[in-house]
C-alpha cells in the first residue's frame, strides 16, 4: 500500500473530488482526517470510509476562518500524532465577471480558495517539517485560461497555482513537496449547479462540453483522485512546484 502509516488531511472531503480522494487514499492505507464545512456531508463520507475499515475522523470547519482552520491540524495530531499529507481541495465556486461581482463575491471565493488553502497549510506545515511530506493543492485548469464570466473563480485558482510554486520553494529545505492538480470538467455536484445556472439539460450540457476535450468525454472524480494519490505518494518523490493537468486534453489544443 502506497500510503500505509501515513496521515492525510483532505479538505472539502464531504462529496465530489474530495470524497473520491479520501476513498482512494483509504484504499492505499492512509489514516484520514476529513474536513468539510457541512457536518451532514462529512458524516456521510466518514461512514463510507469506516464501512471500508479505514481509520478516519471528521473535522467540521470553515477553512476561511483562522481559528477553525487551526482545528483541522489539531484534530489530526490529537488522533494520529502526525501529519504527512495535506490535500487542499475545499473550494467555493462563485463564478462572475469583474463587472458583475460585488465585494461579497470576491471575499467569499478568495476566502475559501486562496486564504483557506493558505490557512490550512499554515497550521499543518509545522507538523510536517520534521520528516517531510506532501501537499497537493487542487487548483483548476480555470486558473490557467480565460473563460467568459468566470473572473472571480479563475482569479482565485490562478492564485492557488502561483501559491503552490511559492510554497514549494519555501518548503523544499524541509523535504515537503508542494504540487497542484488542475482538473477540468469533472462530473460532480458542482457540474449540476452549473447546468442549472445555464438552464440546460444534462444531455445538452454534456454535448456542449465533452467535445472541448481531446478525449471527448467528461472526467470522473476518481480520475482526479488517482492524480492526487500519485503526487502524495513516494512515486512522486522528485516532483515539486508543478501543476498536473487532469483535463482530458482541454488545455492542449
Amino acid at each position: 500500500m502506497r500510503l500505509a502509516g501515513k496521515t492525510a488531511i483532505i479538505t472539502g472531503a464531504g462529496a465530489g473530488i474530495g470524497e473520491a480522494i479520501a476513498l482512494r487514499f483509504a484504499e492505499e492505507g492512509a489514516r484520514l482526517v476529513l474536513n468539510d464545512i457541512a457536518a451532514g456531508a462529512g458524516d456521510t463520507a466518514l461512514k463510507k470510509l469506516k464501512d471500508l475499515g479505514a481509520q478516519a475522523v471528521l473535522a467540521v470547519a470553515d477553512i476561511s476562518q483562522e481559528s477553525e482552520a487551526r482545528k483541522i491540524a489539531e484534530c489530526a495530531v490529537a488522533n494520529f500524532g502526525t501529519i504527512d499529507i495535506l490535500v487542499n481541495n475545499a473550494a467555493d465556486f462563485t463564478q462572475k465577471s469583474v463587472e458583475n461581482a460585488g465585494i461579497a463575491d470576491w471575499q467569499k471565493v478568495l476566502g475559501v480558495n486562496v486564504i483557506g488553502t493558505a490557512l490550512v497549510s499554515k497550521f499543518a506545515i509545522p507538523h510536517m517539517k520534521a520528516k517531510g511530506g506532501s501537499i497537493v493543492n487542487v487548483a483548476s485548469m480555470s486558473g490557467l485560461i480565460a473563460q467568459p464570466d468566470f473572473a472571480t473563480y479563475n482569479a482565485s485558482k490562478g492564485a492557488v497555482v502561483t501559491m503552490t510554486k511559492c510554497m514549494a520553494l519555501d518548503l523544499a529545505p524541509y523535504n515537503i513537496r508542494v504540487n497542484s492538480i488542475c482538473p477540468v470538467c469533472i462530473l460532480t455536484s458542482a457540474s449540476y449547479r452549473e447546468i442549472e445556472r445555464l438552464g440546460l439539460t444534462f444531455e445538452e450540457w454534456r454535448d456542449r462540453v465533452a467535445p472541448l476535450h481531446m478525449l471527448n468525454r467528461l472526467g470522473e472524480p476518481r480520475e482526479v483522485a488517482n492524480a492526487a494519490l500519485f503526487l502524495a505518494s513516494e512515486e512522486a518523490s522528485f516532483i515539486t512546484s508543478t501543476h498536473l493537468m487532469v483535463d482530458g486534453g482541454y488545455t492542449g489544443r
